[in-house]
C-alpha cells in the first residue's frame, strides 16, 4: 500500500510538472506576438485579432499544448488551463478558477511590473477575450434567432396573441388620448386659467417635449429592465400625473403634471411594438403590428368623443368660491386616463417578453413563457395533447459584469452603484446603434422619421389653425359699424356682439346684467353710466374716456382699458380671476371635435390597406410609396378655401399618411436586434417629437400669412423621405434579430 502511495505522489508531481512546462511554453508564444497584438490593439481591428489568433492558437491541442482562449471552453478543462485571473499561480495555491486576485502590485513578480511583459499581455489578452466574446455573443444572438422564430412557429398564431393584442393596444390607446387632450382642453383652460398668448403655445407644446424625455428614457431601460416592467412604469407614471392636473388649479402645476404625463406616455409606442414583435412569427409581423397601429386611432377617436360628450356640458361642474373651480374640461381630462390605467390592469396579468430574458441568459424564464404561449394556443384551437417539444433553448453569452457591493456597504451607496452602472449599460447601448453596424441604418432612419413628422403633425396642427382662421374671418365679415352715435339714458339689458363703436357719447346709460362679445369701443366718451354684472370675451375699450362712471360686479379688467382716462370712476367688487363663459363658442366647439373625429376616422382605410398589403409588397414599397403619394396630396392643400374643403383635405392626407407610419413602425422594430431594438426606437422617437415640435411652431405661424410656404415645407420633407427611404434594406421575409 505504501509503495502504491508513492507512485501516486509522482505520478501527481509528474503531471504537475509537465502543466508547469505547458504554461511556460504557451508564455513564450505569447511573447513573441507581443507587439504585433499591440499594434493591432491600438488599430481597434478586432477582425484581425481573430484571424492571427487563429493561426498563433489553434482550436485543438498544438505540440506545445496551447489553446485559443474563449474557443472551447471544454478544451480548456480537459488539459486543466486556468484563465487569466488565476495566471501565474501555483496548483498549491489556495485561489478558486475565474476569482478576482485584485490589481497586480509590483512585487508580484512573473513579468507583471508596470510597463513590463507581462502587463502588455494581460491587456492583450484582455482585449483579444472582449473581442471573442462579442463574437461569440453575436454568435449566439444568430442562432437565437434563428431557434426563436422556429420556435414560434410551433407556439402558432392565437389566444396568446389576441389577448397582447388588446393589452397592448390599450397602452397605444393612451398615447393617441394624449396627443389630443391638450388641444381639446385649450379653448376652456386659456379662459379658466387666464393664459396670455405665450402660455397657450406652451402648453400646447409641452407635452411633445415630455414625451420626447420619455420615449428616449423609457426606451433604454427596456432594454435593460424588461419590456414589461418599463412599460408599467411608464403608465403608472402618465396614470398619476394625468389624474393630479385635472384638479391642480394653477397654470405652472399644470404645466408641470403635462409635462410629465408626457414623459410616462412617451414609453408607450417604442415598447408596445417591441414588445409585441418579439412575439410574432416571421409571417405574421408586419400585418399584426399594423392592425396594432389601429389602437392609436381609437385612441384619438375616443379623446373626440369624450371632449363632445363632456366639455360642452358646463352643467358638470362644482366650485368651492373664487380658489378652486373644477369645471366640465377638468372631468374630461380625467376620463382622459381611463386608458392607461386599463392597460397597466391588463399587462400586470401578461408575462414579460420570453426574447428579452433569452437575450439576458434566462433560460429557464424564457423557456416557461414559450411553454405558455403555445399550451394557450394549443387549448383555444382544440388540441390540448399537443405537447411542447423545445426542451433546450439557446441562450446569449452575457458581456456585463457583476459589481459585488458587499453587505456593509450602505443602501444609499448601492442603489448609486447600481444607477451609475444601469447608466453606463444604457449609454453603451445608445453608442452601439451608431456602431460601424448600424451607423448607415441609424442615420437613414433618424433622416426619414424626422421628414415624416415634421410635415405630419405641422400638417395636422396648421389644419385646424386655418379652419379657425377661415371661422373668424368669416365672423369678422360681419362685424357691424358705428360712428359718432349719442346715446343718452338708455339701459343696455341685452347681448352686445361683434360690434365697433367709434367716436360715441354715452350720458346717464346703463349696462345691467349682460354680455358683451368681440365689442370694441375706441374714441368714445361715457359720462355717468353704471356698469353691472358684466361678463365680457373680447372686449376692449382704446382710447375711452370715463367720467364719473361706476363699475360693480364685472369682469372688466384694466388690460381691457387701452389708452383710457378715468375720471372721478369707481371699481367696486371686481369679479376675480378669469371667467369661463360657459355659452361662448358652443358651436365652435362641436365643430373643432366632430373634425378631429372625422380627421382620426379618416385613417381607418389607410390602416386596413397597409395592414393586408405590409406582408404582400414590402415594408420599402408601403413606406415610400404612401410617402410619395402624401407629397402629391399636399398640393390639393391650395384649394382649400372653405371649412368643408381643408377638413376634406385633412381626411385625405390623414388616410393616405398613416400607411407610411405603419410601414415607418414595423421596419424600424426590424432593422435592430432584441437587445438594443427598444433603445433604438425610443432614441428615434423622441427625434421624432423634436421634429413635431420644429413642424407645429414653423407651420403656426404662417396662418393667416400664406398657405404656399406650409404647403411647400411639408411636400419637400415628404420628397425627401420617400426617396431616403428607398435606401433602406427591405425586412419582409427575416427572422426578427
Amino acid at each position: 500500500m505504501e509503495e502504491g502511495y508513492q507512485n501516486r505522489t509522482a505520478f501527481i508531481k509528474g503531471a504537475k510538472d509537465i502543466a508547469k512546462e505547458v504554461k511556460r511554453q504557451a508564455s513564450k508564444k505569447v511573447g513573441r506576438s507581443v507587439d504585433r497584438v499591440t499594434d493591432e490593439y491600438s488599430k481597434r481591428s478586432y477582425s484581425r485579432f481573430e484571424e492571427d489568433d487563429d493561426d498563433d492558437y489553434p482550436t485543438q491541442g498544438s505540440q506545445d499544448g496551447g489553446y485559443y482562449r474563449g474557443d472551447s471552453q471544454a478544451a480548456n478543462d480537459e488539459e486543466g488551463g486556468h484563465s487569466d485571473s488565476t495566471e501565474g499561480h501555483d496548483e498549491d495555491d489556495e485561489i478558486y478558477e475565474g476569482e478576482y486576485q485584485g490589481i497586480p502590485r509590483a512585487e508580484s513578480g512573473k513579468g507583471s511590473l508596470a510597463g513590463g511583459p507581462g502587463s502588455v499581455r494581460a491587456d492583450a489578452q484582455q482585449f483579444r477575450d472582449i473581442g471573442v466574446s462579442e463574437a461569440e455573443r453575436r454568435k449566439d444572438q444568430e442562432e437565437l434567432a434563428q431557434q426563436y422564430e422556429t420556435i414560434l412557429q410551433e407556439c402558432g398564431h392565437g389566444k396568446f396573441q389576441w389577448t397582447l393584442y388588446f393589452v397592448l393596444g390599450l397602452a397605444l390607446m393612451a398615447d393617441g388620448v394624449e396627443i389630443f387632450v391638450v388641444g381639446f382642453v385649450l379653448p376652456s383652460a386659456e379662459k379658466d386659467m387666464c393664459l396670455s398668448e405665450p402660455n397657450k403655445s406652451m402648453l400646447g407644446l409641452i407635452v411633445y417635449f415630455g414625451m420626447m424625455v420619455g420615449a428616449f428614457l423609457w426606451g433604454a431601460l427596456a432594454d435593460r429592465i424588461g419590456r414589461r416592467q418599463s412599460l408599467l412604469i411608464s403608465l403608472s407614471i402618465n396614470s398619476i400625473f394625468s389624474f393630479f392636473s385635472s384638479f391642480v388649479q394653477g397654470y405652472s402645476t399644470f404645466l408641470f403634471c403635462r409635462l410629465l404625463s408626457g414623459v410616462g406616455i412617451g414609453g408607450s409606442i417604442p415598447i408596445v411594438f417591441s414588445f409585441y414583435s418579439e412575439f410574432l412569427a416571421q409571417e405574421k409581423r408586419g400585418e399584426h403590428l399594423s392592425w396594432l397601429c389601429m389602437f392609436w386611432m381609437i385612441g384619438g377617436i375616443y379623446a373626440s368623443a369624450m371632449a363632445w360628450a363632456i366639455i360642452p356640458h358646463y352643467g358638470w361642474s362644482f366650485q368651492m368660491g373664487s380658489a378652486y373651480q373644477f369645471h366640465s374640461w377638468r372631468v374630461f381630462v380625467l376620463v382622459c386616463a381611463f386608458p392607461a390605467v386599463a392597460a397597466i390592469a391588463a399587462l400586470s396579468a401578461m408575462p414579460e417578453s420570453p426574447r428579452f430574458y433569452l437575450e439576458n441568459g434566462k433560460h429557464d424564464e424564457g423557456w416557461m413563457i414559450l411553454k405558455q404561449v403555445h399550451d394557450t394556443n394549443m387549448r383555444a384551437k382544440g388540441h390540448p395533447e399537443k405537447v411542447f417539444s423545445v426542451t433546450t433553448i439557446k441562450t446569449v453569452k452575457q458581456m456585463d459584469e457583476l459589481v459585488d457591493t458587499g453587505t456593509d456597504t450602505p443602501v444609499w451607496q448601492r442603489y448609486r452603484l447600481k444607477i451609475m452602472s444601469l447608466s453606463q449599460q444604457i449609454k453603451n447601448n445608445i453608442l452601439a446603434c451608431f456602431s460601424p453596424e448600424y451607423k448607415r441604418t441609424t442615420f437613414m432612419l433618424m433622416a426619414v422619421w424626422f421628414t415624416m413628422s415634421f410635415s405630419y403633425y405641422g400638417l395636422t396642427v396648421w389644419f385646424p389653425d386655418m379652419i379657425k382662421y377661415i371661422q373668424r374671418q368669416e365672423y369678422e365679415s360681419r362685424t357691424k359699424t358705428f360712428t359718432k352715435e349719442r346715446v343718452e339714458h338708455v339701459t343696455f339689458n341685452f347681448t352686445l356682439e361683434n360690434q365697433i363703436h367709434r367716436q360715441g357719447h354715452y350720458f346717464n346709460d346703463k349696462f345691467l346684467n349682460l354680455k358683451m362679445k368681440s365689442m370694441v369701443f375706441e374714441d368714445s366718451v361715457f359720462e355717468e353710466c353704471y356698469f353691472e354684472d358684466i361678463t365680457s370675451t373680447h372686449t376692449f375699450f382704446r382710447n375711452c374716456t370715463f367720467d364719473a362712471s361706476l363699475f360693480y360686479n364685472t369682469d372688466l379688467f384694466k388690460y381691457r382699458f387701452v389708452d383710457c382716462k378715468l375720471i372721478n370712476s369707481t371699481f367696486l367688487h371686481n369679479k376675480e380671476g378669469c371667467i369661463l363663459d360657459f355659452s361662448d363658442d358652443f358651436n365652435n366647439a362641436y365643430m373643432i371635435y366632430f373634425v378631429n373625429f372625422l380627421g382620426t376616422l379618416a385613417v381607418l382605410p389607410g390602416n386596413i390597406v397597409s395592414a393586408l398589403l405590409m406582408d404582400k409588397i414590402g415594408r420599402l414599397r408601403m413606406l415610400a410609396g404612401s410617402s410619395v403619394i402624401s407629397c402629391v396630396s399636399c398640393f390639393f392643400l391650395m384649394f382649400g378655401n372653405s371649412e368643408s374643403g381643408m377638413i376634406a383635405l385633412l381626411c385625405l392626407f390623414g388616410g393616405i399618411s398613416i400607411a407610411s407610419w405603419n410601414a415607418l413602425d414595423v421596419i424600424t422594430v426590424e432593422l435592430y436586434p432584441s437587445d438594443k431594438r427598444t433603445t433604438a426606437f425610443g432614441f428615434l422617437n423622441a427625434l421624432c417629437k423634436l421634429a413635431a415640435v420644429l413642424g407645429i411652431s414653423i407651420f403656426q405661424s404662417f396662418v393667416g400669412i400664406t398657405k404656399a410656404v406650409p404647403i411647400l415645407f411639408a411636400a419637400g420633407a415628404l420628397a425627401a423621405g420617400s426617396f431616403l427611404a428607398t435606401k433602406l434594406p427591405e425586412t419582409r421575409g427575416q427572422v426578427l434579430q
